[in-house]
């Protein structure tokens, strides 16, 4: 989209493999179809492996070069520098295109935070594809990209329209705000709990030494990554002031994380049995109607 959840009673060998993931979603969590006995850090639903790191990083990959991750780290903050500065500057001139460039800073910060999180507490699996900025399908793309001309156009062609009253439009930008800052959060804070057991692959054989852990973030939410993500992404558009967007995010966002929670607890049952079932009675998902 990790505190309060190491989850691991399972066992995982050292092999792994890439996972095929919905286009919408970041590559964090279980794959769609897993084997039976397949497991990963699932949505911040971590297996601890304190002896043995899950990857490693091979600097004869060129994916994995430290060439690329500068180049990709340096393309980030560049851009993350550069919006911050033409958004202050658009905004202390009343201009509403301030979004924007308000827009680019978060996706910069975002996937930035995915590589740094990564390589802070789990530097084994830091490679360049742990950036995610290529990793989360074609969707992914297009829907941040619908955002972008959806909030551009709209504001451009109708500079003065304002769908909300001038009572409503600061406490609308502050919820949007409040949202992106909680997802975030969120989401960065469950992925250093799991430390070396969130990875961006998912591990396939269950390996002994695991338990269920049930403290941090984990002790509120059962499925932090999911949680930051959704309501990243929605504050997202509520900042940029799109209407559409706002609506198809909401629907694909719930939708993939309902199917998705579904599989992966029905794993998470047949791996912990009446314990995780004891947790999920004292957790929530934290996602409307979920």
């Amino acid at each position: 989209m990790a505190s309060a959840i190491s989850t691991s009673a399972l066992e995982l060998d050292h092999t792994t493999r890439p996972m095929q993931l919905p286009s919408w979603e970041p590559r964090t969590d279980h794959a769609d179809d897993p084997p039976p006995q397949a497991n990963g850090h699932a949505n911040g639903h971590a297996f601890s492996t304190p002896s043995t790191p899950s990857s490693s990083i091979s600097q004869s990959d060129p994916d994995n070069s430290f060439a690329a991750i500068s180049l990709n780290a340096f393309v980030l903050g560049a851009t993350l520098n550069s919006s911050l500065l033409i958004t202050i500057y658009l905004a202390y001139n009343g201009n509403p295109l301030w979004r924007l460039p308000f827009f680019l800073a978060s996706l910069s910060l975002f996937h930035f935070l995915e590589y740094y999180t990564t390589a802070r507490y789990n530097p084994t699996a830091a490679g360049v594809n742990a950036f995610l900025l290529s990793q989360n399908g074609w969707a992914y793309n297009v829907a941040h990209t619908t955002a972008f001309l959806e909030c551009g156009l709209h504001w451009y062609f109708y500079p003065g329209y304002e769908p909300l009253s001038d009572s409503l439009r600061l406490p609308w930008l502050v919820l949007g705000f409040t949202m992106l800052v909680v997802g975030q959060t969120t989401r960065t804070t469950a992925m250093a709990h799991a430390g070396s057991n969130f990875n961006h692959l998912v591990q396939s054989k269950k390996k002994e030494g695991h338990e269920l852990v049930t403290d941090g973030v984990y002790a509120w939410l059962r499925h932090p990554s999911y949680f930051g993500f959704f309501w990243w992404g929605l504050g997202t558009q509520v900042v940029l002031g799109n209407g559409i967007c706002l609506v198809a995010y909401k629907i694909a966002l719930w939708r993939l994380f309902r199917h998705r929670i579904e599989k992966e607890e029905h794993l998470l049952v047949h791996f912990f049995g009446y314990d995780y079932l004891r947790y999920r009675e004292k957790t929530r998902i934290g996602i409307p109607f979920l």
